[in-house]
């Protein structure tokens, strides 16, 4: 199965850009922000759903944001 990971620098530096928290982008996306920490850290993979939710909240392509390994 092809899993999907956060480019965790770009994420980070996207984020704080936006001016947005981990605590603010759960909420806009609708993910808790426990899950959003541990994507930050690199210690959980994302589905694709998850992955367009975040992508739509940060407004940023998800190619940008994730790579599949």
């Amino acid at each position: 199965m092809t899993k999907i990971y956060v480019n965790p620098e770009t994420f980070i530096r996207l984020r704080i850009l936006k001016g947005m928290s981990q605590r603010e982008l759960a909420r806009q996306s609708q993910l808790s922000n426990a899950y959003i920490s541990l994507l930050e850290r690199s210690m959980k993979t994302i589905g694709p759903a998850a992955a367009k939710k975040l992508s739509d909240a940060l407004e940023t392509p998800m190619d940008e944001l994730f790579h599949i390994g």
